[in-house]
């Protein structure tokens, strides 16, 4: 399997984790929730992400999950979320991912980093722990994980660690800081690849500013797939035509809280996974919720036959 670099572009899905309805590892659904990402176009899939329940997960069954994830993808590039508290833990994980022939893994900054030099600290203590060989991926999401990392600092960082190759873009607001990065770049810095989290709802936006593309789990792969070969081609009208008709479910599926769930309804409804289980503690959607989904669904359907009969 090829390993992620600085010039990575295209669609990872942040993939979800399959559970069965008491809560047990979907071994068979993970086999085809990879099937139908890889159908819609993905370049590529993250697994073990926040939203792939990895908290919930002990440590057997996050290297199960890779197992079979990477197993499945037959040597398209996946990476390994290996977050944790303890940089034990980070470094037992990625020693098993790599072993097993991931192609990089992801850390996020724990929430007690406030300083700059605590995060430069952090990043360079990730990268001796994994190995200066092993790519890595920094998610940079501030709404989650309570740290804020300043465009300087991820220079700081980029610039000692050149195995750190790439960024999860997650920063609300945050458009400014990827014309930051391509800016420092243009002025000599290493170049860094950017791919973009919060559910794709500012992707036509960020491929402008000079994003690589989209590392996040929307229900409908296919629409982050074409949006970004269209902002590639130029046809950036054509990539938020597009884009549009899918954005109502995508806010709903922004809804803090309750987006994995309905993310899960969705995949489930599409046949990428047997059920929409979460491991609990989960939130369940209520009766009316699955109406406004379907409702949503059905009027994305409309708006996209509308687009192909215009075009």
């Amino acid at each position: 399997m090829s390993l992620i670099n600085s010039s990575t572009k295209g669609v990872f899905v942040i993939a979800c984790t399959p559970f069965a309805e008491d809560g047990a590892l979907d071994g068979e659904s993970i086999g085809r929730m990879v099937d139908f990402y890889y159908e819609k176009g993905a370049d590529g899939l993250t697994i073990l992400g926040m939203m792939g329940e990895a908290p919930k997960l002990t440590q057997a069954e996050s290297i199960e999950v890779t197992k079979l994830t990477l197993k499945r993808s037959e040597g398209k590039p996946v990476v390994v979320g290996v977050s944790a508290l303890g940089l034990a833990a980070i470094g037992e994980l990625t020693k098993a991912a790599m072993d097993l022939g991931a192609a990089g893994v992801m850390v996020a900054p724990p929430s007690a980093l406030r300083t700059d030099e605590q995060i430069i600290t952090y990043y360079r203590n990730v990268v001796d722990t994994v190995g200066a060989d092993v790519p890595v991926v920094l998610q940079d999401f501030p709404l989650s994980t309570g740290v804020q990392i300043s465009s300087k600092t991820l220079g700081v960082i980029f610039e000692a660690h050149p195995s750190i190759v790439m960024l999860k873009h997650e920063d609300w607001p945050g458009l400014q800081k990827i014309t930051d990065l391509r800016e420092a770049e243009a002025k000599g810095r290493r170049r860094t690849s950017i791919l973009c989290g919060n559910a794709g709802v500012f992707l036509t936006e960020e491929m402008q500013r000079g994003a690589d593309g989209a590392m996040t789990g929307f229900a409908y792969p296919e629409m982050m797939v074409d949006v970004v070969r269209l902002s590639n081609e130029g046809r950036y009208e054509a990539a938020q035509d597009l884009f549009d008709a899918y954005l109502p479910l995508m806010r709903y599926e922004q809804q803090p809280g309750l987006g994995l769930a309905v993310r899960k309804h969705v995949l489930a409804k599409r046949g990428a996974i047997a059920s929409a289980t979460q491991r609990r503690p989960g939130p369940a959607l209520s009766v009316l919720a699955v109406k406004e989904i379907e409702k949503l669904i059905e009027r994305q359907v409309h708006k996209l036959d509308l687009l192909r009969g215009r075009t």
